[in-house]
This record gives C-alpha cells, sequence and structure tokens, in this order.
C-alpha cells in the first residue's frame, strides 16, 4: 500500500520529565482545570479571562516543549497515493477524481473525467469510517465504558479515537490519519492578537468559550490518562501535549458528520475518508447514506468538466460559523447572518396574554433570532414575534379570544397580512433601532477593516476576521435599510387611510419553521443545528466537572454538560481564510 512512513514518537505530557516533573505538571493541570471550572465571566470580563487561561495553557505548552506528540516524515500530500490504494481496496469508488492542491484554497478534489450534476462520483463503506461506534470497539473502549463525559459527548470521542489511532502504528486508519492537515486556521490555533481582531465581532463570545472549553477538557482529560486504572493501555500516557488535544479537536471539528448506526436506528459520529476532502461551495446538499449497501454517497451538485474542482455543500452556515468551527471565510455566502437577541421583558404589564399568544405560535418568549444577509432580513418566526412584541391590548386580545383567533395565529409570519399598520411600523421602528445599536458596538468601521485590508500585510487569520466583521456589518446595515424601508411604508399606508388586506383560509401561511432551516440531512449536519444557536462541533461544549476525585476522574452525578451543541458547524473543512482549504 504504497510507501512506509517513519512515524517519530516524542514523550510530552507525562512523560516529559526531562522538562518538568510529574508533579509540576499535574499542578498546573490542575490549576487549568480549576480556572477553566469557575463560572463564566461577566460581559466586558471575558477577554480578561481569556487571557489568564491562554497563559496557563502557554506555560503547559511551554513545559512539553514538543508538539504534537506524533508526527510523519514528510508532507501530507505524500501519502495520497497511500489514502487512494486503501481506499480502494476497501470498496471505496476512487475512479474519475484526484486529490490535488487549488491556489487560494488548498487540497481538494479535482475531477479527471467529465461528471454530470446529480451523477454518483463517491462512495465510502462503513469500514472506513471512524465514528463512536468503531471507537467502543477499540483500545479506547475501556475507558469509554466508565467515563461519562466519553459517553455524552460522541465528539471528543472521536477525537480520542483519532490520537489513539494516530499513536498506533499498525492503525487500520493510519493511510487517512497521515493525510490530515498537521494544522489548521480554527481560532483555536490564533495568536492573541489575532483573536483581538475578533472584539465586537458576534463570534467573539463564542471564540471565549471554545478555548475555554477546550483548555478544560484538556486538563480533564490529562488526568484521567494520567490516573484512570482503564486508561492504562492507552498510547497517549506517556505523550498527550495540549497540542495533540488541540489537533484531534479540530480534525473532528471540521470533518465531523453524522451517520445512521449499522441498524440505522439512530445516529452516530463519524470521520469520512476522501469524501472529507471535498470544498465547499453555495449549493444544496448531495450527500446521503445508504443502508442497504451500508455506504455514505455523494451525488455531484452539479456538472463538473475534467480538470475542474469538484465541490459540495456543507449546510446553510454563517460565516461566523465557518470561521469558528471549519476555520475559513466563504465569500458572497447566500446563507449568511448575524444572530440577535430577543426577549419580552416579564415585567411587561402585557408579558402573560404576549407570552400566550407566542406559545400558541410555537414561538418562546426569549430566543437568539437571525438577520440575514438575504432579502427579506428577517425569517417569517422573527416577523410573528416582532409583531407579538409590539401588540397593543387589544390586538393580543384579538389574537387570544377574538374571531377567527386561530387564523390569526397562523398568519402572524406572513408579511402579506399584517396586524395593523400601527403594528408594522412598531416592529420595523424597533428593529430599525436594534440593528442601528447592533452596528455602534463595532469599534471600527467598514471603510477602516477595508483599509486594512488594503494593506495587504495581515496575517491570514486576521485577514479573515476583518473580512467577518465587514459581512456582519453589511448585513447589519442592509437590517436598518430595510426597517426603514418598511417602516415609511407602512405610516404611509396608514396615512392614506388604506384598508388592511384580507385574507381566506386558502392564503394561509403557517410560520416557517426557522429552526430547521440550518438542519442538515442525515449525514451533512453536526450535532447543533439550529438558527438559535449556530454550532458545530461540541468540543466547545463545557464540562461542568463538579467533582474530581484524588484519582483524577470524575465522581458523582452532578458532573454534566453544559447544554447540547450550540456551537458546531457541519461538514469537513479548513482553510486559508477566503476558501476552504482542505
Amino acid at each position: 500500500m504504497g510507501k512506509k512512513s517513519r512515524v517519530k514518537t516524542q514523550k510530552s505530557g507525562g512523560g516529559a520529565t526531562a522538562v518538568v516533573s510529574p508533579k509540576e505538571m499535574m499542578n498546573l493541570i490542575s490549576e487549568l482545570l480549576q480556572k477553566c471550572s469557575n463560572p463564566s465571566s461577566t460581559p466586558g470580563r471575558e477577554w480578561e479571562e481569556y487571557v489568564q487561561i491562554r497563559t496557563l495553557v502557554e506555560r503547559i505548552r511551554k513545559k512539553q516543549k514538543v508538539g504534537l506528540s506524533i508526527v510523519f516524515d514528510g508532507k501530507r500530500e505524500d501519502y495520497f497515493s497511500e489514502l487512494i490504494e486503501w481506499a480502494n481496496e476497501n470498496g471505496a469508488s476512487t475512479e474519475g477524481f484526484e486529490l490535488s492542491e487549488f491556489p487560494g484554497e488548498g487540497f481538494g478534489l479535482k475531477a479527471t473525467k467529465d461528471i454530470k450534476a446529480e451523477e454518483l462520483f463517491l462512495w465510502v463503506p462503513r469500514k472506513l469510517l471512524m465514528s463512536v461506534e468503531s471507537a467502543k470497539n477499540s483500545v479506547l473502549g475501556s475507558l469509554y465504558s466508565q467515563d461519562r463525559i466519553l459517553q455524552a459527548m460522541g465528539n471528543i470521542t472521536l477525537a480520542f479515537h483519532l490520537l489513539c489511532e494516530r499513536a498506533n502504528p499498525n492503525s487500520f486508519w493510519l493511510p487517512y490519519i497521515k493525510t490530515l492537515p498537521g494544522s489548521y486556521d480554527t481560532p483555536l490555533y490564533f495568536e492573541e492578537d489575532e483573536v483581538q481582531y475578533l472584539q465586537s465581532t458576534q463570534a467573539i463570545h463564542d471564540v471565549f468559550s471554545q478555548y475555554k472549553n477546550t483548555a478544560r477538557q484538556y486538563a480533564y482529560f490529562y488526568k484521567v490518562i494520567q490516573t484512570h486504572p482503564n486508561a492504562s493501555k492507552l498510547p497517549l500516557k506517556d505523550s498527550f501535549t495540549f497540542d495533540d488535544y488541540r489537533w484531534a479537536v479540530s480534525s473532528v471539528m471540521t470533518r465531523q458528520n453524522q451517520i445512521p448506526t449499522e441498524d440505522g436506528s439512530r445516529v452516530t459520529l463519524a470521520l469520512i475518508p476522501l469524501w472529507d476532502m471535498c470544498n465547499h461551495t453555495n449549493g444544496l446538499i448531495t450527500t446521503g447514506y445508504n443502508l442497504e449497501d451500508d455506504r455514505c454517497e455523494c451525488v455531484a451538485l452539479q456538472e463538473f468538466k475534467a480538470g475542474e474542482q469538484i465541490y459540495i455543500f456543507y449546510g446553510t452556515r454563517s460565516n461566523a460559523e465557518f470561521v469558528i468551527h471549519n476555520g475559513f471565510f466563504f465569500e458572497n455566502n447566500a446563507h449568511d447572518r448575524v444572530k440577535i437577541k430577543l426577549g419580552v421583558s416579564k415585567s411587561d404589564r402585557l408579558y402573560a396574554m404576549k407570552a400566550e399568544v407566542l406559545a400558541r405560535a410555537g414561538i418562546p418568549t426569549s430566543s437568539v433570532f437571525a438577520l440575514h444577509v438575504t432579502e427579506p432580513p428577517i425569517s417569517a418566526q422573527l416577523l410573528a414575534f416582532l409583531r407579538v412584541f409590539c401588540m397593543s391590548e387589544e390586538e393580543l386580545k384579538e389574537h387570544l379570544i377574538g374571531e377567527n383567533a386561530i387564523d390569526k395565529i397562523f398568519t402572524l409570519g406572513n408579511s402579506e397580512f399584517p396586524v395593523s399598520w400601527d403594528n408594522e411600523i412598531k416592529l420595523w421602528t424597533f428593529l430599525e433601532a436594534r440593528a442601528s445599536l447592533l452596528l455602534k458596538t463595532y469599534r471600527t468601521t467598514a471603510e477602516d477593516d477595508k483599509r486594512l485590508l488594503e494593506q495587504g500585510d495581515l496575517s491570514l487569520h486576521t485577514a479573515m476576521v476583518v473580512k467577518l466583521r465587514m459581512v456582519e456589518k453589511k448585513i447589519l446595515e442592509k437590517a436598518v435599510k430595510s426597517a426603514s424601508d418598511n417602516r415609511k411604508m407602512y405610516s404611509k399606508h396608514l396615512e392614506d387611510g388604506d384598508p388592511l388586506p384580507e385574507y381566506e383560509e386558502s392564503n394561509i401561511s403557517f410560520l416557517e419553521n426557522t429552526a430547521s432551516d440550518t438542519k442538515l440531512p442525515l449525514v451533512l449536519r453536526s450535532l447543533e443545528d439550529d438558527e438559535t444557536e449556530p454550532e458545530a462541533l461540541n468540543m466547545q461544549e463545557a464540562l461542568t466537572i463538579s467533582e474530581i476525585t484524588e484519582n483524577g476522574y470524575v465522581n458523582g452525578k452532578e458532573t454534566l454538560l453544559n447544554g447540547t451543541n450550540s456551537e458546531s458547524p457541519d461538514v469537513a473543512a479548513e482553510d486559508d481564510g477566503t476558501k476552504n482549504v482542505k
């Protein structure tokens, strides 16, 4: 199967006695775990906390010195032929494409023949996939059976599965692992000054959370590996650096997807060799899982001529999600958006009535919505929320006990049927003011950002972040203009005494289920894809460590995960800051 690689093992972590004593390292790890387990900082102090955690992490990295504990000779592309041979021998399709490098985009798949739109061009059988199921059947299985964090968070299990197999010179998946990047462009790899450019962006809080939770997970599992009886057989006891964990987390974060379990009864997480080399473009999901043939299958998104790059669509992710979880910025993202947090105050004297109307419409009284780059900038669900938010007492009564109250609930998200002209004026006035306030939170103007980019001396990560700042402002500016235009239009309807549009039952438009707008088909979504909390992998999920025993592992039922996957992205990707680099 191609040339054999030489694996270089560099002892670190618990085995780094030449640099630091085990006791000193464990003290640093305990300090990091304690710092990362403290309650989240209040707004305004998050940067301070981030710097403190980062300083501790850098002290640990300096003591460990070696970076990745396992490295391979040569470059990743040196092993592409071995990957293709391995995939072919194990039932994957390898005809019609080759692995190639594309300027500005990194590695991807290049067509070696004409491929028609919707033509099945790639399939990968289950046996080639690295999944939570295969992890449970590996050397990791005994620890998995005892550790509640691994059992609850498949993405962390997958990261450790990847680390254990990388350290095994006889691993079945080594031809795949050797072709993975040695580093990524996720914010976990940003320098401190590069993270500073994210200040004021909507991504900054998720970046803080991502770093804090990754550091917490590393500290927790460092202790587990050094002390848990069931971890003694893992090939990580003498080689588990922070850089190892950061690499594994980013590998999974940029590549994991959901597939059905073998019996098809539920879903599990997996890494999909070959397919995860495809880069992203706008389009539709074209990947699924064939349970009958037990394989992942991908059909062509469009027609690809021989010599062209073969793209797939990663899903309806915003650029903030791409930057945080995939490590790239995608120009002309048709699904870009910024978050806007809204809620009905419990001190509102009409709170109970508004809450009831919203409940009947299936909308929470407080949620994170989105302002979209497309027109209209708001979804039907946000329109419905704003209409209820701005209703008068009389209008609320009409939607609760008035004639055709049920029909009125159904039309809350339909822009063609306003509640009243006055209600429309209020909601668009409110949205205009709110978007304007969000714009003022940025520390730079769009012109400032444009000048920075024109200088041409920014790092890849900084350029990516500046582009993100610019597009967020563009979306907010568009929302302000759209709200202003609508406010003026409805004010004119009111001034002219125009009658409200009448509707019949056949015209009723049910609310869009915006929570499913970003749901992806089975194989193409991470764990947390919804408009309210974007997601991508929850390698960022908090490990609320309530009690760590002297042996270093979890004791007690209060050790819980902090929520569900709230920060993830979807499919395979990593990047150079302008496109999705593979």
